[in-house]
């Protein structure tokens, strides 16, 4: 089900040299000012791509269900969670219906109905339009308004993530878009809406002033109740080192995405206050599992032992993560903390290579047949903290015997689609690293399925396993969390033995803040799900 996001992989591994066009601006008035690290492509929330185009959408738009600062379901413009126990869930799985809130405006006061929402899932199915995923709307048969307050999904099959997939808090959180301003076009690629949108949230836009920020009111008709603060300018600063400058001095009061580096120094300042948030994400290099030697899953297990990955989580992300054993990270009710993954074994790395045919040679490197072990890691270009993993991978498996080489390319190249010729999309690589942010729902069936090769997923290691496409496909269609659990228990053993990736590191998401901010918490994918309660 899962996508990379190229610009959010970016963010965690970029250092970008611009600074804030604006200028430091001293906070109060109870106006925040917060930095986000790239400027928006659009402000509409069907069409953007990035976590900080995420962090707009959620003070402007509002979602079906959103999460807590606990990571449990709460209904945002539904009234109520759909669950099987409540009926909301149909008990063949097929059936999922909302009631919505009553008395919702959106912010020029027209009432918001059904007839939206429907609307909304129309949006992101029409071909036209440039969403970036379309994983569980495409799930949808039909869809039913039987009133004003209650829409109902019929789907074609059962499909357990729903809830926290469509306008849930997934990797790709699709917000509410209003039909009686957008209803009219034939697609919302190029609307005034999108410099100018009309939501349902706690904030409404008051100006987009680009390059520099975007102006923020107080909606004094949202659903529940006027925001505490007056104003939000969030800011576009691409430096890091710019951006906790200013919030030294007080230009500014809150950093959404702190480079690790910068958490560290900060962190050490007691006029700052810094938070690190679970999230649903991993950090790993991919293996090609289709280029030889790569196919030998003995190959793969003896990289994955010979990575020191605490030394990489110490030095480089300066202990804001935690060693990773596979993809389901611990903001999941489905990871399983008992999994033993590979701990930094030199000694086992180095006997598989030797069971696998490759010997040492008097250089210490290894080779079979004449043919030294040479691979290559591709990484994205201009990013100092992939450059830092790149160089550890390298030394480790040098140490192991293997010659790895390093190439960069654009991260619009690397990401880009099978038609566009992307690098990972089109398997031009050996290994490969990546960052993979999630949503709410531990689905990772488009990661790891054998249907999920590209073009059709992003399943760019090739792995193909008929045993865990089953385990997966369990998972998918139970509702139940115990079945799911056990299903996804399965999946992780899996990935573990078979070793498509070498798992380095679960991120956290890290904030700094003015300390007077309160009542900031995010929920691991999004900030904004309780913004009318900040103040400062």
């Amino acid at each position: 089900m899962r996508r990379v996001i190229a610009l959010t992989l970016a963010i965690a591994f970029a250092a970008t040299g611009c600074a804030k066009q604006g200028g430091s601006v001293s906070s109060g008035g109870n106006i925040l000012r917060a930095a986000i690290f790239a400027e928006p492509s659009s402000l509409n929330p069907l069409l953007g791509t990035t976590s900080a185009e995420n962090s707009l959408s959620s003070l402007i738009f509002d979602l079906l269900v959103t999460l807590d600062d606990r990571g449990n379901d709460i209904p945002d413009l539904a009234a109520v969670v759909p669950t099987l126990e409540n009926g909301g869930i149909s008990r063949d799985g097929r059936t999922i219906t909302y009631k919505l809130r009553r008395g919702v405006k959106w912010q020029d006061g027209k009432p918001f109905t059904s007839a939206d929402v429907t609307f909304s899932w129309r949006a992101v199915m029409n071909p036209n339009n440039n969403v970036i995923e379309r994983t569980g709307y495409d799930k949808v048969s039909f869809v039913e308004t039987p009133d004003p307050y209650t829409v109902v999904f019929h789907l074609k099959a059962p499909f357990a993530p729903f809830v926290d997939t469509v306008f849930g808090e997934s990797d790709q959180p699709f917000r509410i878009i209003p039909k009686h301003l957008l209803g009219g076009y034939a697609n919302i690629n190029r609307v005034p809406f999108n410099q100018q949108p009309v939501g349902t949230g706690p904030f409404r836009v008051v100006r987009w002033y680009h390059g520099d920020h975007v102006e923020l009111a107080a909606n004094p008709l949202y659903f529940r109740g006027a925001p505490k603060l007056k104003k939000i300018l969030v800011y576009t600063v691409p430096d890091g080192n710019t951006s906790a400058a200013e919030l030294q001095s007080h230009g500014i009061d809150l950093i959404l995405a702190v480079t690790a580096s910068n958490f560290r120094n900060l962190r050490a300042i007691s006029s700052v206050r810094t938070l690190l948030v679970k999230q649903p994400s991993y950090a790993a290099a991919i293996f090609n599992t289709k280029h030889p030697p790569l196919d030998d899953v003995r190959v793969r297990q003896a990289i994955a032992y010979a990575v020191n990955e605490k030394r990489i989580v110490d030095n480089l992300t300066y202990g804001t993560a935690t060693p990773a054993t596979a993809d389901l990270s611990d903001y999941y009710w489905a990871h399983d903390p008992t999994l033993a993954g590979y701990a930094y074994d030199p000694a086992k790395a180095n006997s598989l290579l030797d069971q696998a045919g490759w010997r040492r040679e008097t250089s210490g490197m290894r080779a079979k047949n004449g043919k030294i072990l040479t691979l290559q890691l591709t990484i994205g270009a201009g990013s100092q903290t992939a450059s830092q993993i790149a160089i550890e991978l390298q030394s480790d498996l040098r140490r192991a015997g293997i010659d790895l080489a390093i190439k960069t390319y654009s991260y619009s190249l690397l990401y880009a689609t099978v038609a566009m010729g992307g690098i990972q999309q089109t398997g031009k690589f050996d290994l490969t690293l990546q960052v993979w942010v999630s949503g709410a729902d531990p689905d990772d069936s488009g990661q790891w399925t054998c249907k999920a090769a590209p073009p059709n997923g992003n399943n760019i290691s090739r792995y193909c396993n008929a045993a865990f496409d089953s385990a997966e496909n369990a998972a998918l269609t139970h509702f139940d969390r115990a079945t799911r659990k056990r299903a996804y228990g399965l999946t992780q053993e899996m990935l573990v033995k078979d070793a498509p990736a070498a798992f380095e590191y679960y991120p956290r998401a890290r904030y700094a803040m003015n300390p007077a901010l309160r009542n900031f918490s995010p929920n691991g994918i999004s900030e904004g799900w309780n913004a009318y309660l900040w103040s400062l």
